[in-house]
């Protein structure tokens, strides 16, 4: 699982996956709020 938070977090970074996209990944179940988080910076509100 590390692995794919660590591919989300640097699509994040790089540009190509928007917060949105990372919120997807959250209701996926691929990440957690708290990874949701620490990628964007932002608050996860359900």
């Amino acid at each position: 699982m590390r692995e794919k938070y660590e591919r989300i977090k640097r699509y994040y970074e790089m540009g190509v996956w928007s917060a949105a996209r990372v919120r997807d990944a959250v209701e996926r179940g691929v990440l957690s709020a708290t990874e949701y988080e620490e990628i964007t910076g932002e608050k996860y509100v359900e």
